[in-house]
């Protein structure tokens, strides 16, 4: 089969946790977790073309990171070792998902690179075969490779398909940095939140006081605390709609109707809260993955 040598585009999607809870800790030190992954609309494109010459290289990214460090980098080394695979690949990756916001922005860029190379290089491996590579780069990469939103156990890695009604969120980050590793190591983390069902989950989003009720992010607290802007940025959100973090954060999102309704909701957005700049997005939900027929 001749080889398409041409740069083809791939979206990345951004995703949102609707609720993170903390129930214990290993002995590795991992963190057991439950949540929801939300796939949204909004995303990270990546460009890729195959090589013959087996290379792999980026041709665009972040020049903040080093490409030897590049999740997306590391996901084609993996994939094409793992498939002993002769082809190369070039990525260029333009960014649009916040860099640490708890959206998932480099671990779906990751994922894309394993779903549209998996295609590419013509490899039909099948989509467990990707997400236990996708655990090898990251907790979040294997949500992205599944394809679906989901409910998360484990470590976040043991995912069970989950039905969600279409919704639209506001989405809004402030430009400060916060550090997963520092969250989940501080000692106000509570990690004893009692185990809950996707029973309980549907009956409470079902009933409209999914944001209202049990269901938390555990760490929230912990990062208001440390970086008070984060609890500026949802007190402001309130206004609209009940504000929730993602994941470690910084980002805090709302959920809306209508996409009319986020749009305006948007459209107030003030450019700093106290003094720190704030960017945001408006996204709808997706039922799932763009790439989701390109494992098997």
């Amino acid at each position: 089969m001749p080889i398409d040598t041409e740069f083809r585009a791939y979206p990345a999607p951004s995703k949102i946790n609707l609720f993170l809870h903390v129930t214990g800790q290993r002995a590795d030190g991992y963190h057991e977790l439950q949540s929801v992954f939300r796939l949204l609309d909004f995303h990270d494109t990546l460009y890729i073309r195959v090589t013959a010459d087996g290379t792999i290289s980026r041709k665009s990214g972040n020049p903040l990171v080093p490409e030897n460090d590049d999740l997306t980098i590391k996901a084609a080394r993996l994939l094409q070792q793992h498939a002993n695979c002769p082809l190369g690949a070039e990525i260029s990756i333009e960014k649009h998902i916040p860099m640490g916001g708890g959206l998932g922005g480099g671990s779906s860029d990751a994922a894309t690179v394993l779903l549209a190379l998996n295609h590419l290089w013509g490899l039909g491996l099948d989509r467990i075969t990707l997400q236990k590579l996708g655990v090898r780069l990251g907790a979040d990469v294997p949500v992205f490779v599944f394809g679906k939103n989901a409910w998360a156990e484990g470590i976040g890695d043991q995912l069970e398909a989950i039905e969600l009604p279409p919704k639209h969120y506001l989405v809004i980050t402030p430009a400060v940095h916060v550090s997963t590793a520092d969250i989940f190591t501080s000692k106000e983390l509570t990690r004893n939140t009692n185990p809950t069902t996707i029973a309980a989950f549907s009956r409470e989003a079902n009933s409209g006081q999914l944001y209202v009720g049990a269901f938390h992010n555990d760490l929230e607290p912990v990062v208001t605390m440390k970086y008070p802007v984060v609890a500026m940025c949802m007190d402001w959100l309130n206004r609209y709609a009940s504000a929730r973090m993602s994941g470690s954060g910084a980002s805090v999102f709302a959920e809306f109707s209508t996409l009319d309704e986020a749009k305006a909701a948007y459209n107030a957005l003030p450019e700093m809260i106290a003094g720190i700049r704030i960017s945001g997005f408006t996204a709808s939900s997706l039922a799932q993955h763009p790439l989701y027929a390109m494992a098997y």
